[in-house]
Order: structure tokens, then C-alpha cells, then sequence
């Protein structure tokens, strides 16, 4: 008989499965996370795992952890500290023990913590045996300590599995746990576990029972006397699905190939953290894409020119290495004035530098990482969701503009995940290609006047697009390449005037694509601000949340945000003068802040983190309200809206 359970509500809660890395923390954060999806909250995740493929076990190093943010109201990031850790060992609870805020609650599996894994984890004395003493590490804390893998042994014994495969389950046992402690929905992972195993009678059995264990072990047990419950989110009336940002961008270049009409063709090399979108499209040939996993990166983008020269939407994915390896093929299909989609999720680098992890270091790579006068537009996507958006968006850019388009992405918006409406496709944006279809210039020859050749390199007069020709229709033959082009005719050219000519008009093609976008919004609800923040990319939520909370405490802050790199909205240097303090937050050492400075003239002041995560939006906020301060004069203090960072924790500088 279960004895009765306090119900407390919450508006929100952090979570984060923390184990080995081979401990299933990403399926077990993942399935809570749709569990809370289909309960209707609104959230954010954060995977964070090794970059190798197993590495070294019960180390810090080897650490995986999975975070979910989940509230009854609009969230913006997947938290800076945990209300909840999941250690399943020693290493895991030292690797996150720094994050966590005084009164965070603990539950760890005390099976793991023998001599030889605290040793690992460098652990002279085993803090589980401290709880309670005058001396205790984890006095600050409540701390849960269960024998998880135990009980999971147990429950799954009729299974006849080996103790190692019996002690594989007890992520769902924790899993079961923490649905019960959150009111979470268990059908998802149910039907989850039943697809996933269906050939595997034993392991699923298994699997399943270790999940209802650990719902029934916090029913019973006197250990958790309280269970959470936290309310699903009012969001926008619509059909919503959880969704990553790898997944969202898959879905917008499908979207983008229906609403120009164009096959799209992806040529790609596997590389973290974009495989993901190779892997997803090659499963949508019902929708006239074609996906070609290259021997290299340059051969993947020379097959995408290749496409687009043939009238497909030309598309590669890669990430910053990749990037510089494609970087004299994007210069061709500068020169060649085609198509193309070249989308970077960026990783923490130089070189191999963090694959795992998150970083936006590569904006000048892409503004400027080519050969000659190459100038390239940049989108950025805001959120896992938005990613659609954004691949829509460089799609009707690259087509519409004759252009290879860069979209940065990044690995916290590719990996992480967030409720996203489904659009109606109606109400995507028509794109047109507006193929050649006949001669467009008049010869000497020519009678009347009436066009009788093709010139490939003669422009719309409002876009400075040059025509596109699909090889092989009658009276278009043309030739294009890497070489100088004359103007209108496209013949090769080594005229120093003519060069001039056509390396303006190439930077007069991007800066044009101005005139199409949209006003940029500007969140100042006072109107009284004196202090602008202005991002891009995967910056938009820390930056928004940290903006909340600054108002929260009575302060007056405006927030905007750049989906477009190149060209700069035409309003933004009217914006950034309103202000008389810009700061840029940015995951690199302030490439924003230098083309700020350099376009506009504004004193741009930059908030630089590379720690290969997402910044911290309490941290943020204390660097804006230090910023308030000065341009207002006066003595700004947060309150509850701040933050006490851990000892061991510097606050990034402002540079």
C-alpha cells in the first residue's frame, strides 16, 4: 500500500541525467523529454556528451550529460543550473556538482561509488559516506542516495539476463523515477521501448520493467515524499511536435525544394554535428530529393554545384572544418553565380577542436573565408525550431539572387530540441526560379531588334540576378567556370576595367538582397532604454532570458536580433544609434562585434564566451545590468534576478 504523496506545484524545473557516457543518458533525457512534450510544457534541452566514441570509462572526461528545462510558460533557454541532478557515479556527481545552486536536489546511484571509480573521479573519501557530518560536501544539498543499479537487477532478473546486460536497464529505471517525481506521461517511452526492441523479447521486457519499477520505487518508497507537478504551457494554437534543430533544418530545405518546385539535391561528407541532416534526407526521395554521401568534403560540394547547374537546388552540410576545406568550390559557385546551400553547424574548434560541443566561432570564415573579393549572403537560424525558417529563408535568397547562401547553425541548436508549430506549406513563401527560357540579348544581327542570343551573365535589373539555364533547352547554350567572366556575355575576360566591374557587381548582388528583408524588431517594451543587446544565432535564447530577467528587477534593456549577417538589414545602423551602449554576447572572442564596429562606427562592447556551451543567461544578465549602470548612472542590483556564481567559476569579462 503506497502511503500519500505531497503534490507541490512548480512553474519550472532543470534537469539534468548525468552518467558515463555509456550509460544512456541521452535516451533517457530525450525520452523525458518527449514524455514532457506530449504533457504539453514548453522546453529546451541540452545534450552534452565526449566527443569519442567510447571514452575513457568512469573518468570526468567520459562524463554524458542530457539537461531539459520544462515550465508551464514561454522558456527561452534549457537553464543555467540544475534543480535536479541524476548522478548515476562518482564522476558524474563531481563533474557536475559545480553547477548546481545551493538546495539542488541529488539523486545518485551509489552502486558505482567503489574505490576504484572514486579514484577515478578523484575522490580521496567517498562523499556518500559524509552525508549527515558536520564535514559533509553535499551538506548544501538534498541528496537522494539509492541503489539504482541494484534494484534494477533485480526487477529485471526473470529475464535471465548477465548482470552487465541487467544493469544496461537502469537508465529507465531512473527514467521511471523521475517520470513518477514530474507527473510525467508514460505511454511515450512505452510505445518507445516496444518499437525499439520488438526483435529483442528479453531486452524489452527487460527495459520495460526497470521503467515501471522505477515509477513504482518513488510511489513506495519513503525516500521521495513529494511529487511535482508542473502545469502544460498556453503556446499558440496549432499542431506542435518536439523538435531539434538538425531535423527542423531537414524539414525547411524539403519545404524549400516544394515551394520552388526544384528537386533538391544534398552532397555531403559525414561530419558532427550535421551527419544528422544527411541521415534525415535520404529518407524523403518521395519528395524529389536526391542525397549523395561523398568520398570527401570537396567532393560533396562540387557534385551540388554540379546539381544547381543543372537546375536542383544544390545543398552541402558540413561543419567549420568542412568549411575550409569547401572554401575554393563556394568561390566557384561565387564566380558562377549559381544556387547553392552550404550549412555549417558549427562545433567548437581550431581543427578538430571540440566536435561535441557548441561553439559560433565561424562567422568570419564565412563572411571572409575565401580567396579574392568572394562575398557571400550569411543566415543564422535563433532556435531548433527556427532552424526551418532559416533554410527556407537562404533558399529564396540563393535562388532568387543567384548565389551560394551560408546558414550557421550550430551544435546546441542542431542537438537541442523545443516545441515548434507545424506551418501550413501554403503559408511558406512561394519561390520562384524564373529559369531562362529564350534569348534575352539582341545581336548586331538581329532583326528588329528582337533578342536572338543568350547571355548568361545579363542581369534582372532589380535583383542583379544573372539568368539560369537549365543545360540542354535549345538556344541557351552557354559555358560558365571559374575564370573571369565578361560582363553580359560571360566570355572569359582578363580586362582590368571589366575585373573592377564584375567584383562590384557581385557585392552590389549581395548588398541588394537588403531591400527584401523585413524591418528588424527591436524588443524595448519601456521605450526608456539606454542599452541595446544585440546577437545572432543560438545566442537569442540566453540573451532573451537574461533580458527578462533585467526588467524583472525594475531596469530598462531593448533586445534585438540578427537573422542576417550579410547583407546588415538596412535598419540596423539607425538602431544601434538610438542606443548609447551596444553589448554583443557571442560563443566566440567578438566576430560580430568587429563587423559592428567596422560597418557602423558603434562602440560595440562584446560579452565573449568559448567554453564550448551556451552561455549562462543569470551571468549575462549581470553583465547587462553592469552595463545599465553605466550608461544610466546609477547602482544596479539584481536581486533574486541574478546571480552568486559557483567559486570556482570566472565571470566572462566585458571586452
Amino acid at each position: 500500500m503506497s502511503q500519500t504523496k505531497q503534490v507541490k506545484q512548480l512553474d519550472r524545473v532543470i534537469i539534468r541525467f548525468a552518467g558515463d557516457s555509456g550509460d544512456g543518458m541521452q535516451l533517457t533525457g530525450d525520452r523525458f523529454t518527449q514524455e514532457s512534450a506530449v504533457f504539453g510544457n514548453d522546453l529546451v534541452t541540452l545534450p552534452n556528451f565526449p566527443a569519442e566514441i567510447r571514452a575513457p570509462q568512469g573518468t570526468l572526461p567520459g562524463v554524458s550529460s542530457f539537461q531539459v528545462h520544462f515550465a508551464d510558460h514561454d522558456i527561452l533557454t534549457a537553464g543555467d543550473r540544475p534543480d535536479v541532478l541524476v548522478a548515476m557515479n562518482p564522476a558524474a556527481l563531481k563533474a557536475n556538482l559545480g553547477d548546481l545552486p545551493k538546495g539542488a536536489a541529488i539523486i545518485v546511484d551509489t552502486h558505482d561509488f567503489t574505490k576504484r571509480n572514486l579514484d577515478k573521479a578523484g575522490y580521496d573519501v567517498n562523499p556518500l559516506d559524509l552525508l549527515g557530518d558536520a564535514n559533509d560536501p553535499l551538506g548544501e544539498f538534498q541528496v537522494h542516495a539509492v541503489d539504482l543499479t541494484g534494484m534494477t537487477v533485480e526487477a529485471v532478473k526473470e529475464f535471465g539476463l548477465s548482470r552487465k546486460d541487467a544493469a544496461r536497464a537502469k537508465n529507465m529505471f531512473a527514467l521511471g523515477l523521475l517520470s513518477w517525481m514530474y507527473g510525467r506521461p508514460t505511454e511515450p517511452t512505452t510505445k518507445f521501448l516496444e518499437s525499439k526492441f520488438k526483435k529483442s523479447p528479453d531486452i524489452l521486457g527487460a527495459n520495460l520493467a526497470a521503467f515501471k519499477a522505477g515509477w513504482n520505487f518513488g510511489e513506495t518508497t519513503e525516500t521521495f515524499v513529494v511529487r511535482y507537478e508542473i502545469k502544460p504551457a498556453t503556446l499558440p494554437a496549432g499542431a506542435y511536435r518536439n523538435i531539434t534543430g538538425n531535423l527542423a533544418l531537414s524539414y525547411g530545405l524539403i519545404a524549400a525544394g516544394v515551394r520552388s518546385g526544384l528537386p533538391v539535391f544534398l552532397g555531403s561528407y559525414p561530419i558532427t554535428p550535421a551527419s544528422d541532416i544527411l541521415h534525415e534526407l535520404s529518407k524523403h526521395k518521395a519528395f524529389g530529393i536526391t542525397t549523395l554521401q561523398a568520398e570527401d568534403e570537396i567532393a560533396g560540394i562540387g557534385a551540388a554545384i554540379g546539381a544547381s547547374f543543372a537546375g536542383s537546388l544544390g545543398v552541402t552540410t558540413t561543419s567549420g572544418p568542412g568549411i575550409a576545406l569547401k572554401s575554393e568550390a563556394i568561390g566557384l559557385a561565387v564566380m558562377t553565380e549559381l544556387p547553392l546551400l552550404v550549412i555549417d553547424v558549427q562545433r567548437g574548434g581550431p581543427s578538430t577542436g571540440l566536435p561535441t560541443k557548441t561553439e559560433q566561432a565561424d562567422l568570419m570564415q564565412a563572411m571572409y573565408g575565401r580567396n579574392g573579393e568572394a562575398p557571400v549572403p550569411i543566415v543564422a537560424p535563433q532556435s531548433p525550431g527556427d532552424c526551418f525558417a532559416a533554410a527556407v529563408e537562404a533558399a529564396r535568397i540563393a535562388i532568387t539572387y543567384r548565389t551560394p547562401v551560408m546558414l550557421l547553425s550550430d551544435g546546441y541548436l542542431a542537438n537541442g530540441s523545443e516545441p515548434w508549430r507545424i506551418p501550413d506549406v501554403d503559408d511558406l513563401p512561394a519561390i520562384d526560379p524564373d529559369f531562362a527560357t529564350g534569348p534575352n540579348h539582341a545581336s548586331a544581327k538581329s532583326e528588329g531588334g528582337e533578342p536572338d542570343e543568350f547571355w548568361p551573365y545579363q542581369r534582372d535589373a532589380e535583383t542583379l540576378a544573372r539568368p539560369w539555364a537549365i543545360p540542354g533547352t535549345a538556344g541557351l547554350e552557354h559555358r560558365i567556370g571559374g575564370l573571369e567572366k565578361g560582363d553580359g556575355h560571360g566570355n572569359i575576360s582578363y580586362d582590368p576595367a571589366n575585373h573592377d566591374f564584375m567584383v562590384r557587381t557581385r557585392q552590389a548582388k549581395v548588398e541588394a538582397i537588403a531591400k527584401s528583408l523585413p524591418p528588424l524588431e527591436v524588443e524595448d517594451p519601456s521605450g526608456e532604454a539606454k542599452v541595446l543587446v544585440i546577437g545572432w544565432g543560438s545566442t537569442y535564447g540566453p540573451i532573451g532570458a537574461a533580458c527578462r530577467r533585467v526588467r524583472r528587477a525594475g531596469y530598462h534593456v531593448a533586445q534585438t536580433h540578427l537573422r542576417h549577417l550579410n547583407p546588415f538589414p538596412r535598419d540596423l545602423g539607425e538602431i544601434l544609434r538610438r542606443y548609447d551602449k551596444v553589448l554583443v554576447p557571442e560563443m566566440n572572442l567578438g566576430q560580430l562585434s568587429k563587423l559592428l564596429r567596422a560597418e557602423y562606427l558603434v562602440d560595440a562592447v562584446g560579452y565573449n564566451h568559448v567554453y564550448g556551451l551556451p552561455l549562462k543567461a543569470a551571468e549575462l544578465a549581470e553583465a547587462i545590468g553592469q552595463l545599465v549602470g553605466q550608461a544610466e548612472g546609477i547602482d544596479v542590483e539584481l536581486g533574486q534576478h541574478g546571480l552568486n556564481p559557483p567559486a570556482d567559476h570566472e565571470e566572462a569579462p566585458l571586452s
